[in-house]
């Protein structure tokens, strides 16, 4: 990949200001409430982009991030971790909770959901499991951990970035964004965690089905 072609795709996954709903494609912006499907060359550019870190669920399954959780699918991902000292991490998940009733059995079937622990030293396997139960999540939503390096490196690459460095630095400011997007269409959007799931899920219906 050139320079140029990473750093347009470094863009488009820069987060959103806050409160700003958004959606992409690989060639720029369209309107979050009216996207405009773009299909990619032949190819794609996701395998290029996208790393292919190994992760472990919070069922304690190896999976790999492009290959088993990413590619041809319509996501939702979101970065938390289990114990959160503001408590911005629970709010968030009940909130991504209600949008999964809202979405019903097209979760896990056509949307897959996927938080990614930003404490992956802490957030075992078993902790992100009992973290799930808590929150009564259904299926077909994975918690996931992995090396610290490859989850700063999905970090990143998602665009969960604050462009200030000193709070992008501070693991207790993290976003509380959340990502959904479809891989084979190459279409990417950014909600604020705490949209209301109902209005949540009618954005991600239009943007990845």
């Amino acid at each position: 990949m050139t320079l140029t072609r990473r750093a347009s795709l470094m863009s488009l996954f820069a987060a959103p200001a806050a409160g700003a709903l958004f959606a992409w494609s690989t060639n720029g912006p369209a309107s979050a409430t009216n996207p405009t499907p773009k299909v990619p060359p032949a190819g794609g550019f996701g395998a290029q982009y996208f790393p292919n870190v190994l992760l472990r669920t919070h069922e304690g399954e190896e999976v790999r991030f492009y290959d088993d959780l990413l590619q041809g699918k319509s996501v939702i991902i979101n970065m938390m971790y289990t114990l959160c000292q503001d408590g911005r991490c629970g709010v968030i998940t009940s909130n991504l909770v209600a949008l999964q009733r809202e979405l019903g059995d097209r979760v896990g079937r056509d949307i897959f959901m996927y938080s990614i622990s930003l404490k992956p030293l802490e957030d075992t396997p078993r902790m992100l499991l009992e973290y799930a139960a808590r929150q009564h999540v259904g299926p077909g939503w994975q918690f996931l951990t992995g090396d610290p390096a490859d989850i700063e490196l999905l970090r990143r690459r998602l665009g969960f970035i604050n462009v200030n460095p000193v709070k992008d630095a501070d693991i207790n400011s993290h976003t509380g964004a959340v990502r959904f997007g479809n891989e084979r269409l190459e279409r990417w959007c950014m909600a604020p965690g705490g949209t209301n799931p109902r209005y949540l899920a009618t954005l991600v219906e239009s943007a990845l089905l």
